[in-house]
């Protein structure tokens, strides 16, 4: 997909920085639109149905983390990249991103030309992950009493429905492509990430921990110093 085939939505209470960065998005082809803040992000996002969000972490009023928790409950959301863009530490706001669901995080300052090299790389990497594991058919991959509908972006358990956040979705689909397969981190890592995105190093536990609470506790296993597989829970 061309990058004038792309929607953005940037997200940021600092009028130059949303300046700053429309005109180098737009200069590369970007469809991109601008919010001040967490509320009206969420408005647009409703009429715009953007490829990318990026969100700045410190807003007045609702900050990006309550506004990527707002976005992600919304079901026509659940497959949209969300990016954090923002100057606060990496203790907090990194994994506190994570946690609301964001696919990467981006430190500002930030060079225009590395910004641009970032965002193409998430959107790059944005198809679905495909997989074999488990019986596929049309698009669905069913493993004990859990399917994956990779068309819906839907996982089915138990008789009920619900949707991941997209990086927690790509590394449920990789890890049950090979069922039984301890995927190191740095196997996670390329798969999902890529090898140009940099993140750290809780990015995995911090995914693996919320997939853990939405499909339960038995079906993805630590490998101490390797790495997580798939195993079916009902063997």
């Amino acid at each position: 997909m061309e990058s004038s085939n792309y929607k953005i939505l940037l997200v940021d209470d600092e009028s130059d920085i949303l300046e700053f960065l429309s005109y180098n998005l737009k200069k590369e082809g970007f469809q991109v639109s601008t919010a001040g803040d967490g509320k009206e992000a969420i408005e647009k996002a409703k009429k715009l149905h953007p490829h990318l969000i990026i969100l700045d972490v410190m807003m007045p009023e609702m900050d990006g983390i309550e506004t990527c928790e707002k976005i992600r409950s919304l079901p026509e959301f659940s497959d949209v990249l969300i990016s954090f863009l923002t100057a606060r530490g990496e203790d907090y706001s990194q994994i506190a991103g994570f946690e609301a669901g964001a696919d990467d995080y981006i430190s500002k300052p930030i060079k225009p030309k590395v910004f641009i090299s970032r965002v193409k790389a998430l959107l790059k990497r944005s198809g679905r992950v495909s997989g074999e594991g488990g019986n596929a058919s049309n698009g669905l991959i069913s493993i004990g009493n859990i399917s994956i509908d990779r068309e819906r972006y839907l996982i089915i358990q138990d008789g009920k429905e619900f949707s991941l956040p997209r990086k927690e979705f790509e590394l449920l689909i990789l890890l049950v492509s090979r069922p039984q397969k301890v995927f190191t981190r740095d196997e996670i890592y390329s798969s999902i990430w890529g090898e140009k995105i940099i993140v750290g190093d809780r990015t995995i536990d911090v995914h693996i921990r919320k997939l853990r609470e939405k499909i339960g506790d038995d079906y993805i296993q630590t490998v101490k110093g390797v790495g997580y597989k798939f195993v079916d829970a009902a063997n």
